[in-house]
């Protein structure tokens, strides 16, 4: 086999115009930084190549680093012929590729990320897309946006949707263009091109991205970023994340662009390489002081309800914990003593362990297991998980969920569609108002001296999960407030608890723009929420 370590200007020659490129990436991890970048330089040095279309499994890019930063540096270039469009699940960590999209300046796609990772393993296997349910009655539906997401996609459709019916059953085809090259990351690589990801934090969809470049027909070309090289035949088989034969290239990257995620170059415990404790290594313990006080709020009523979930189960609870304030319930869940019951699994492919927050998103302190980013959505999709627990941004009389788009921001879907979608339970959390708010907690009490704007309303902006949809599937759904607990019903939602200190009709029901059903039997939450100390579930487990 021959020698595949190459220089970017020697093989970025062979990248045609108007074509399709594929980049591995999760915010920054397994995301090839240095082979963007040099990409984009080529581009400005030779003009070529021009109108790429890029599609990634997640988001290869964070503020100012990867292709945001080429983002930033387009936006200033009224006659960029670089990037006509992208396929990606997520955008919050790119503003300037937001700003190209809400200027529609580009074709933007948002795809979920279960959806594209999955989507590569299909057209890895000759297949024409991926078949689903996710997604029906949302803008994923052709019926409504067909996932396109700006006006420019609206009018060109590069990538679609398509209502099938398999027994009756409504599914939805996903299909775009397939790429003709891929840019992926990996840790070494011997000189025939095997990769391995031992200082990679997850393992991503570099292995699918690279099949489905190499599919046939019109075989494309692989380019690998790595940290070293090795020898041939020096490499333990069972190592290997990417064999030799699907790979093209190999680029040694300079190492202040291969970091961990958006803020760790270099730690080898999120790689797995040393163990340390789970407290010692806590990103954030939850007390009242750091955080605003009604997060915790949120957080600690998740937290139990997961624990009546573990008792009805008897045994440990596996669960997805969204972005947000959701992110906080594995903390807590650590702070209580739960967390060999309360088992948690992030989208990357962590099992277990503490999930860090931000640009480091992704990553977890000590997980016991570590997937790719399609095994790990099979976990949702299929409804092997027990709970999902996503938040929001909009909820409405339908029980519709909008976690992150609105006219002027637009973040995309991220893995929420496939998440809520097939898991059997989700318990949406956060912030019962929008914007500015003073909340404290004095004497056990929730006291609310400055509020914000509604996010109960009529109809949200984006319809991305379905509340008829899960009432259809007989899927449990509960929105969690730091002063409100809903149950979605037939008839819509239902209020079932308020926190104690709050005024029901001044707080709430003003401050929503439909009417929810009040229940029969409506409840305070349990006051030990409120409390500085611990709340004892574990004894109660126990």
């Amino acid at each position: 086999m021959r020698n595949k370590f190459s220089e970017p200007p020697l093989v970025f020659s062979q990248i045609k115009d108007n074509c399709v490129v594929a980049i591995s990436g999760f915010n920054l991890a397994t995301t090839p930084e240095y082979l963007i970048l040099e990409l984009y330089r080529h581009y400005q040095e030779f003009h070529h190549p021009r109108n790429i279309f890029v599609i990634s499994d997640a988001l290869p890019a964070a503020p100012n680093r990867a292709l945001d930063l080429i983002a930033k540096s387009i936006h200033k270039d009224s006659n960029q012929q670089f990037l006509r469009g992208i396929l990606m699940p997520f955008l919050g960590f790119s503003p300037w590729l937001q700003k190209l999209v809400l200027d529609d300046r580009i074709e933007f796609y948002g795809w979920p990320i279960g959806i594209t990772a999955y989507w590569f393993r299909e057209v890895a296997s000759g297949r024409p897309g991926l078949i689903t349910k996710i997604g029906i009655d949302t803008f994923l539906d052709p019926r409504n946006e067909g996932g396109a997401l700006n006006h420019t996609a609206n009018k060109i459709m590069s990538c679609k949707t398509s209502i099938i019916s398999i027994d009756d059953n409504e599914y939805l085809l996903y299909q775009a263009p397939k790429p003709n090259y891929a840019l992926v990351r990996a840790t070494t690589a011997d000189v025939n091109g095997n990769l391995t990801m031992e200082d990679e934090g997850i393992r991503g969809t570099v292995l699918a991205i690279a099949q489905a470049t190499k599919a046939r027909p019109n075989q494309g070309i692989v380019f690998a970023q790595t940290k070293r090289m090795t020898r041939s035949t020096s490499i333990n088989p069972r190592d290997v994340d990417v064999p030799g034969p699907l790979v093209d290239h190999v680029i040694i990257s300079p190492p202040k662009y291969h970091w961990q995620s958006g803020t760790i170059e270099y730690d080898p415990s999120i790689s797995y390489q040393i163990v340390s404790s789970m407290k010692e290594k806590m990103v954030r313990k939850v007390d009242l002081n750091p955080i605003p006080q009604y997060e915790k709020i949120i957080a600690r009523r998740i937290l139990v309800e997961l624990t009546n979930v573990l008792r009805g189960k008897g045994s440990p609870v596996l669960v997805n914990l969204g972005i947000g304030i959701p992110a906080l319930v594995s903390s807590v869940a650590a702070e209580e003593n739960l967390s060999e019951y309360i088992i948690t699994v992030v989208e990357s492919g962590p099992w277990g362990g503490i999930a860090l927050s931000g640009t480091d998103f992704g990553q977890a302190v000590k997980p016991f297991a570590l997937s790719t980013i399609p095994d790990m959505f099979s976990n949702f999709e299929g409804g092997i998980i027990d709970v999902a627990s996503l938040g929001f941004l909009q909820v409405d009389k339908h029980g519709n969920v909008n976690p992150s788009i609105l006219s002027d921001r637009i973040f995309g879907p991220g893995g929420f569609p496939v998440i809520a979608g097939g898991s059997p339970k989700t318990f949406f959390g956060g912030a019962f108002t929008a914007g500015e708010k003073k909340i404290d907690v004095i004497n056990d009490r929730l006291f609310i001296t400055q509020d914000g704007s509604a996010k109960f309303v009529e109809d949200v902006y984006k319809v991305i999960f379905s509340g008829p949809q899960a009432l259809k599937y007989e899927k449990e759904i509960l929105y969690v407030t730091e002063r409100a607990v809903f149950r979605l019903s037939e008839q819509g939602l239902i209020l079932e608890e308020y926190s104690p200190g709050v005024d029901i009709e001044k707080d709430i029901l003003r401050k929503m723009e439909f009417n929810p059903i009040i229940s029969s039997s409506l409840r305070q939450m349990d006051e030990r929420i409120f409390k500085e100390d611990l709340m004892g579930l574990a004894n109660e487990i126990v």
